[in-house]
């Protein structure tokens, strides 16, 4: 049960995520993009195709979440848990490209609100948190 939760939480957040990026991405809000400066200096040769780019974010994050909601209704203990560790990997895959590009961004003035990169991260460290938690908690119970 405590995986089933974990996972349904998470599949909430990135829920509101996706219909932020589809239908508000200019919001300072979850993942919109609207935090991003030069978002709104795109050329506009160039704007159909960084549409494309957030659509696409989007889209996969909507995969996640599909597999997510089939894995809380379906999976077994173990398909539960194993996705858990799953989360746990690609949620940290974040430090390897993703944090040290908006931590520049953020440096150099190119994100609005200054210290969005600190807040990111903190939401971050919480998703991991969350995610060991819930793995401990299915391991000891």
């Amino acid at each position: 049960m405590i995986l089933q939760i974990g996972i349904s939480v998470f599949v909430f957040i990135e829920f509101l995520n996706i219909i932020i990026l589809y239908f508000y991405p200019t919001s300072t809000k979850g993942n919109g993009v609207g935090v991003f400066n030069s978002y709104y200096n795109i050329k506009e040769e160039n704007k159909e195709f960084v549409t494309y780019l957030v659509n696409w974010v989007a889209g996969a994050k909507l995969i996640f979440i599909m597999v997510g909601i089939v894995v809380v209704i379906f999976g077994n203990y173990e398909t539960q848990l194993f996705t858990v560790i799953a989360m746990i990997i690609s949620i940290s895959s974040f430090y390897w490209k993703l944090f040290p590009a908006i931590k520049r961004m953020d440096n150099k003035g190119d994100i609005t609100p200054k210290g969005y990169a600190k807040t990111l991260n903190l939401m971050i460290v919480a998703f991991l948190g969350g995610f060991a938690f819930v793995l401990v908690m299915a391991l000891l119970g």
